[in-house]
């Protein structure tokens, strides 16, 4: 919609031409000005757009034209007011979604569906999937936590990944008692289980330490050098720890990364807000997308890409120079957070890369682009101010 501002010297009219083909962005942002009133003497000088205009790219995603593929049903209890941030792995041709969903109850569970071509949304396929269970919440006497996201107020589970890994499916979500306590939880369930919807979920553990904030782990979907291997920070530096067996997280043996009260928190990347899907494998290494602000725009999440080494991803290879997805749309920027893409989930598919996001903390939806020429472009591309010696141990 079109903003003007009149005075008495001139109105000024402010234009943002919108792309038409579902890309990541803008093509560019114009204004005119018209003068309505000529003084003698008087000089008319209009402000200067201070948003950066962007290059058309390969590496943008092109959104679905479905979008948004799944939305707040009002007659349903546990997603009447936000269906968000959704992961998703592919077998057997279909796309199986995990979503977060909020209800009436302002309680944060995951909902399923299942999709044929990655876009539209199978009729009935719909199923409350997992609800955060089994874990004894902090006492509201312990000190309360000036925390929220997506509009969670009664805590539960956020922002899940799915990682499928053998004939297991293995879900990392952030678990949040509603009080005093934000955490990272592991569960699993068996891939028949899982695709007949069937949700007889493992009991979850705890895997990150009590009286610590996290969010953003992901689980890689192979074994590097014999070991599951759990990503957990990309700033100030990649961060991996390796396991023989995931049973060795407990409930009392954790992974400790950066967090608020660590040395290493000071020394991040500011704009940059954690991983998003768990990785893929390329031909040329682990493709990752991660969540990150520009400077002159650090109200804005954008998703970004890169490509870690096969055989010790604590190296990057290759970064995108600029953002492949950025809010633009209108589905993007009104809800509960505007100015949010946010994605949770990716997979491959006949070729083509299908991305998961949450837009603006209450609707999901896809974004895809071609896998081949993505990556050609991606390595290629320069490297952005994310790598640096303070990245690479």
């Amino acid at each position: 919609m079109a903003a003007f501002k009149k005075t008495k010297k001139n109105s000024e009219r402010k234009r943002t031409s919108k792309r038409l083909d579902g890309s990541g962005s803008s093509l560019k942002i114009e204004k005119i000005t018209k003068k309505t009133i000529k003084r003698v003497g008087a000089e008319i000088r209009p402000r200067k757009n201070t948003r950066k205009v962007r290059k058309v790219s390969v590496l943008d995603l092109q959104r679905s034209n479905k979008n948004p593929i799944i939305e707040p049903n009002a007659e349903s209890y546990w997603e009447s007011k936000a269906t968000f941030n959704p992961t998703a792995l592919e077998h057997d041709g279909k796309v199986h979604i995990i979503y977060r969903a909020i209800g009436d109850t302002d309680n944060s569970v995951l909902g399923y569906v299942k999709s044929s071509d990655g876009h539209s949304i199978e009729k009935d396929s719909k199923k409350l999937a997992y609800y955060h269970k089994n874990i004894q919440p902090v006492s509201k006497m312990a000190t309360h936590i000036n925390y929220c996201s997506g509009g969670g107020w009664g805590g539960g589970c956020e922002d899940p990944r799915l990682t499928l890994l053998g004939d297991k499916v293995y879900m990392i979500y952030t678990a949040f008692d509603g009080w005093g306590s934000v955490r990272m939880a592991l569960t699993s369930i068996s891939l028949d289980d899982f695709v007949s919807k069937h949700f007889d979920w493992k009991r979850p553990v705890l895997i990150s330490p009590p009286h610590q904030i996290h969010k953003n782990w992901v689980l890689f979907p192979e074994k590097i050098n014999g070991k599951y291997a759990v990503l957990h920070s990309i700033s100030p530096k990649i961060m991996i720890d390796y396991f023989k067996s995931l049973d060795e997280l407990d409930g009392n043996n954790f992974i400790y990364s950066v967090h608020q009260a660590s040395p290493l928190w000071q020394t991040r990347d500011r704009l940059v807000r954690g991983v998003g899907p768990s990785p893929l494998k390329t031909p040329y290494g682990w493709l990752v997308l991660y969540h990150k602000m520009d400077k002159h725009e650090n109200h804005r999440y954008k998703l970004w890409a890169m490509i870690l080494d096969a055989k010790d991803p604590t190296k990057i290879l290759y970064n995108s120079h600029q953002a492949i997805l950025e809010p633009d749309e209108w589905y993007e920027n009104e809800g509960y957070k505007g100015g949010v893409v946010y994605s949770c989930g990716a997979v491959v598919k006949d070729g083509q890369l299908f991305v998961y996001y949450g837009g603006a903390d209450k609707v999901s939806c896809v974004a895809t682009t071609n896998l081949d020429k993505f990556l050609e472009e991606l390595i290629h591309s320069k490297m952005s101010s994310l790598k640096n010696k303070k990245m690479v141990k």
